[in-house]
């Protein structure tokens, strides 16, 4: 072996999977800690040391302890996302929103896989319901995605998200369903993807006619 060829960087494709194994370490070894020790008592110092990497090497890939902590739910929510942007125009948006959920469901819990077990993953979901400084972010980003949400409703049906309440009505209807399904799984037994996908799609069923139908009393 020559000594430029010692020296040579490894092919770019290598070096992305290193990154990637590297990044999933850190997830995988900050979810165990949190979930662990709690996340106000987790430092990025020891999530560092549980990968054997440095600090500095921790905020190559993150920006802080709080974006390690949702990088399971970042997965998530991109995904959900593309399967609503991909859904049939001619759908109804409450049937694209339920559709979107059921599509991307399937795909996300591979991906995490690939991150994360999927019980830790499910076991983070409750940290973060369970933890202040956590649960603010988790509202915030919400929020936010609330309002990527209208606005794609809005493009599909040609309206005006600032000027037609519509959009954003449907959007919070269907969000707060999510957060019904997931109190009550967070509260129950259940502790799988499953379970919580199983629940969340039973509650979508019902909304349209809670807010649509007479109810038989």
């Amino acid at each position: 072996m020559t000594t430029d060829q010692a020296v040579a960087p490894p092919p770019a494709g290598l070096r992305e999977r290193k990154k990637q194994r590297t990044r999933a370490a850190l997830v995988r070894s900050a979810l165990e800690l949190f979930t662990r020790n709690g996340y106000d008592h987790t430092t990025v110092d020891e999530i560092a040391d549980a990968v054997d990497v440095s600090q500095r090497t921790f905020f190559r890939y993150f920006a802080n302890k709080e974006e390690v902590a949702f990088a399971t739910q970042d997965v998530a929510e991109c995904h959900f996302f593309d399967a609503l942007v991909g859904r049939p125009a001619e759908e109804a948006p409450l049937a694209a929103l339920r559709g979107a959920v059921q599509t991307s469901w399937t795909a996300t819990g591979e991906i995490i896989a690939e991150l994360v077990p999927q019980d830790l993953h499910m076991r983070m979901y409750c940290v973060i319901e369970s933890t202040p400084a956590l649960l603010a972010v988790h509202l915030r980003r919400i929020a936010e995605l609330e309002d990527r949400l209208a606005r794609e409703i809005a493009r599909r049906e040609g309206l005006d998200v600032d000027t037609d309440p519509r959009p954003r009505l449907v959007v919070a209807a269907f969000g707060g369903a999510i957060r019904v399904a997931g109190q009550l799984w967070n509260e129950g037994e259940g502790t799988s993807m499953e379970s919580l996908r199983d629940l969340t799609l039973f509650h979508l069923d019902h909304l349209g006619a809670a807010l649509a139908e007479p109810w038989d009393r």
